[in-house]
């Protein structure tokens, strides 16, 4: 659905006398780790390729783990031969999230000098904003005993960029996407040709007549000059005779947009309006975009 820093200054260390066995704490991020036959130099967070230290992350965000510096492999001529497991927790202990090895396609091992092994988790359904979790990492020797864990709680929380006004309406996720990095964007950035969508999962609240509901759907978007670039008045209005079924309206919700040239007033101002033609409810989604 991604870490050590100043380690002295920020992590405690115990090491047996001899370095078989680790456990270290990172007092920032909360992350812990334990060796049991295998080490590692450094651990770090990434995401969008830049060292983070927290532990707290925006829904959508590809959060990596780097693990540099394994030391304790087995080798075999000149390769070793790791595996990787990964799972994530929600608050219930249910595992949400499994991989039993993400190093599977690697039968014959790998020769990385540093060695540096990595997973990464995509902050997205079935992870949802506004909630907490567990991740669990294991490395193992497939040649030997050795052994090194990582596990850190998390929380999601929605992206700030975008402004939310409801009236009556509820949801359980709002964001942007683009198709064509098959990504969430959480930076607000986007670029000339990009089909962007945005998306709205779990929406209820609308006035039922049936099985249907009758919502309205409107995009605006104006640059730094407050010049009209898109308007849609009704996106929906195919929908004005017949409605929408319920159980569609409330799985996901979405329009998309996407700009040709080269120029643009930055920034791009975008508002999305839902809005319930048998009653009163309503919804605007509001953010900034950078079109380079």
């Amino acid at each position: 659905m991604k870490f050590i820093i100043f380690l002295a200054a920020l992590s405690l260390v115990t090491f047996s006398c001899d370095f078989k066995k680790s456990f270290n704490k990172d007092l920032v991020t909360g992350l812990t780790t334990t060796g049991d036959g295998l080490d590692c130099e450094d651990i770090y967070i990434s995401v969008d390729e830049e060292k983070i230290s927290r532990n707290s992350f925006v829904y959508g965000e590809d959060v990596y783990f780097y693990f540099t510096g394994i030391e304790g492999l087995t080798k075999e001529g000149e390769n070793v031969f790791p595996g990787m497991e990964l799972y994530v927790k929600n608050k219930a202990g249910e595992k949400i999230l499994f991989e039993k090895d993400l190093y599977a396609d690697y039968p014959d091992g790998v020769n990385f000098s540093p060695l540096q092994l990595s997973a990464n988790v995509t902050v997205a359904d079935p992870i949802h904003s506004k909630n907490d979790y567990t991740l669990f990492l294991k490395i193992w020797d497939k040649k030997g005993d050795g052994t090194f864990t990582a596990e850190m709680d998390f929380s999601v929380i929605p992206n700030d960029k975008l402004e939310i006004t409801t009236n009556k309406l509820t949801f359980n996720e709002i964001y942007l996407f683009s198709k064509n990095r098959k990504k969430v964007i959480t930076n607000q950035k986007i670029s000339f040709g990009e089909n962007v969508y945005i998306i709205f999962e779990g929406l209820s609240g609308l006035n039922q007549v049936g099985e249907n509901v009758f919502p309205g759907l409107s995009l605006r978007v104006t640059d730094n000059t407050n010049e009209t670039i898109l308007d849609y008045s009704d996106l929906f209005e195919e929908y004005n005779e017949n409605g929408l079924a319920v159980s569609d309206f409330n799985n996901e919700v979405s329009a998309n947009f996407w700009f040709t040239g080269s120029k643009v007033n930055n920034p791009l101002q975008c508002e999305i309006t839902i809005w319930d033609k048998k009653g009163d409810a309503n919804l605007k989604a509001g953010t900034e975009l950078i079109l380079e």
